[in-house]
């Protein structure tokens, strides 16, 4: 297999460099700022097909200067030489200026000479003007094939159409837009089937990378879903026998494990995407309102996710974790026993519940309650989907939608049977049966089907 070699190449400032980190799915990529010239050497990078390199994309510095570089050209090489394009490079490359005033254009031209194709990165946000059409007039004297990508083209300000008609009347006439900081789900295979027409030979490889791409994506949804299914199993299965008088530190723990436990969720989720942890820091995932890890015990994310706590419970029950106090095989639900102990205090709960403490006798045990199961569910799910819409050139915080609450009528088998299976219970053995493997699943499927 023939290594394609893609210079990645446009005025500076166009968001190349933004858009080889997506494209290679490398947060750390080159150097992002909002300022000029910051790439001021050519990078490289390689995307593979199984173990063999099938891509290599080149970062180039920034056209800074394409008038004055097209006005040389044009002393240097008059028009009664007849030299074609290639040819006025070249002489331009051997110059003095190359290696002095115009030494960044150099580096482009060189590597694009160098190079199968070239993507022309433009911001779709910017006026088309004369310095865009010189760096048209240049680059095409390097006689490759060149795919003007249109960046940034979800922007509310951008200017397609007046770039088409400007590319259009360069002579280019294929142009693909895109996005580095929240791609389009198919701007990567029609990048590279757009590229391919114009390799022709060449195709076949870009369209076996875009498959193999398109086949990594369903992957990482699935090992993400994964990592959610052991978490809210792990959360049903939970189980802890607790004396009266030491439920409320018991609580108290059983909250910040959760939170614990959730973030690890979340920081596994983001390593699996290529992010990194600072990506999504409680305060960079507002769910509703204030902290990440606060909202899950927030009686108002459950009231505006829809969720419904029950009739009949004090509004304390809605941060989700209840006592189930066991006697002669029967079990009487007390998730508002308590919610009254988490947003009120002990003396609360005992106002709320002692006429139900007064008639029941045995061991009680704290478990974590279906709303917060539906709520966990809910918030993986939508950080799944934010992930997935997220270019590696972002910086900005995760922004997404309130998602919706799963499970509105009861929650899934898988996670009924749980609640009898305590030992599935990660958190607290290895929980490694087949049973929990068959359960774990059937829920990875309920997931997959309720994200589609």
């Amino acid at each position: 297999m023939n290594t394609l070699r893609i210079a990645v190449v446009g005025h500076s400032n166009t968001g190349k460099t933004s858009l080889l980190r997506t494209l290679l799915r490398d947060r750390d990529f080159g150097q992002v700022a909002d300022r000029a010239g910051t790439t001021r050497h050519v990078e490289g990078a390689r995307l593979q097909i199984g173990e063999q390199d099938a891509l290599e994309l080149f970062d180039t510095p920034g056209l800074e200067d394409p008038s004055g570089l097209r006005d040389y050209l044009d002393q240097l090489c008059p028009s009664h030489e007849r030299l074609d394009g290639p040819a006025r490079i070249e002489r331009f490359l051997a110059s003095a200026e190359a290696t002095r005033r115009y030494e960044q254009e150099a580096k482009v031209l060189r590597q694009l000479l160098a190079s199968d194709a070239g993507l022309y990165v433009l911001d779709s946000r910017d006026p088309v003007l004369g310095k865009h059409q010189d760096e048209l007039a240049i680059l095409a004297h390097c006689a490759r094939p060149l795919l003007p990508v249109l960046n940034f083209a979800s922007a509310p300000a951008q200017r397609r159409d007046a770039w088409q008609t400007a590319l259009r009347r360069a002579g280019l006439h294929a142009s693909v837009s895109f996005d580095s900081v929240a791609p389009p789900a198919d701007g990567e295979a029609q990048l590279y089937a757009s590229l391919g027409l114009l390799l022709g030979r060449q195709q076949s490889v870009l369209a076996a990378l875009s498959q193999q791409l398109d086949e990594q994506r369903q992957q990482r949804q699935q090992a993400g879903l994964r990592l959610l299914a052991n978490l809210l199993l792990d959360a049903a299965a939970w189980r802890q026998q607790v004396a009266e008088s030491a439920a409320e530190q018991a609580i108290s723990t059983l909250q910040n494990e959760l939170k614990r436990r959730e973030q690890a969720c979340v920081e596994q989720l983001l390593a699996l995407y290529g992010f990194h942890r600072d990506d999504a820091l409680p305060d960079h995932l507002p769910l509703i309102a204030g902290r990440w890890g606060d909202d899950l015990f927030n009686p108002e994310t459950l009231k505006q996710l829809g969720i419904k706590v029950g009739s009949g419970m004090a509004a304390g029950a809605a941060t989700g974790v209840g006592i189930d106090l066991m006697v002669g095989g029967i079990t009487l639900g007390a998730a508002a026993l308590l919610g009254a102990l988490a947003g009120g205090g002990v003396q609360t709960a005992r106002n709320y519940g002692q006429r139900l403490l007064g008639k029941l006798r045995g061991a009680r045990e704290l478990t974590v309650d279906d709303v917060l199961l539906r709520l966990l569910a809910a918030r993986g799910l939508w950080l799944l989907q934010a992930l997935n819409a997220r270019g590696h050139a972002a910086t900005a915080q995760l922004q997404g939608h309130t998602p919706e609450a799963p499970w509105a009528d009861a929650l899934p088998s898988a996670l009924q049977d749980a609640r009898a299976h305590p030992e599935w219970c990660s958190w607290i053995a290895s929980a490694s049966s087949g049973e929990r493997l068959l359960a774990l699943e059937a829920l990875l499927r309920n997931l997959s089907t309720t994200a589609d």
